[in-house]
């Protein structure tokens, strides 16, 4: 008789680790949202003009849409719409592409139009002309300035370099820098030197 084989139990697979839970999504970012059209915006309606190197918001007023324009403070703003003949509280989006030239116009020619004392740049050292700069002259003369003043030795030149205050302000307890950070009393550093001459006493006696 054949004797019937018996075939060995296949080994058993260890159990399968648990799987980690999924990490939590990350929250999608929010929709940028699209500025709401206001409602007196026309036709010709424009959300963004752009003006002296400067992107202005259409929704704001004329008068306070110009002072984005660094240089131009509300004072010129409201000038300059007299001037072009557009109401101060008019939409700057509703203007035509005609009304936006004339005021780049008129800012361009701000100091023939203005008495001096409105001009941010009267005498200029280079010219002579009452100016008024505006846009990226504001930063560039700035610097041109600073320049100057360093090149010459002045003292505000010399306050700059140093990286110091330069209009008189107190450094005592305000602007300081260095190591030494806050405030030190005058008992403390009395005593400290007290200490040390005690220190170097004692150490004479011992020699």
């Amino acid at each position: 008789m054949a004797e019937e084989t018996q075939k060995a139990p296949a080994p058993q697979k260890p159990p399968a680790a648990p799987k980690a839970p999924a990490a939590p999504e990350a929250p999608a970012a929010p929709a940028a949202k699209m500025p709401e059209r206001p409602p007196d915006a026309k036709e010709n309606f424009r959300y963004i003009i752009r003006l002296a190197a400067t992107d202005l918001a259409g929704a704001r007023t004329v008068a306070y849409a110009l002072t984005n324009v660094p240089g131009v403070g509300i004072r010129i703003a409201e000038t300059i719409a007299d001037l072009a003949g557009i109401p101060r509280t008019e939409r700057i989006g509703n203007l035509t592409d005609e009304q936006v030239e004339k005021i780049q116009e008129i800012l361009g020619n701000l100091g023939e139009l203005v008495p001096p004392w409105m001009l941010n740049r009267q005498h200029d050292l280079d010219s002579g002309v009452d100016l008024h700069i505006y846009a990226t002259d504001v930063e560039l003369r700035l610097r041109d300035d600073i320049n100057r003043m360093k090149m010459i030795r002045c003292y505000r030149g010399i306050r700059h370099e140093q990286g110091q205050k330069v209009r008189g302000q107190r450094t005592r307890s305000n602007g300081r820098t260095g190591l030494t950070v806050g405030v030190v009393k005058k008992t403390a550093i009395a005593a400290a030197k007290a200490a040390e001459k005690e220190e170097g006493g004692k150490k004479e006696k011992k020699e």
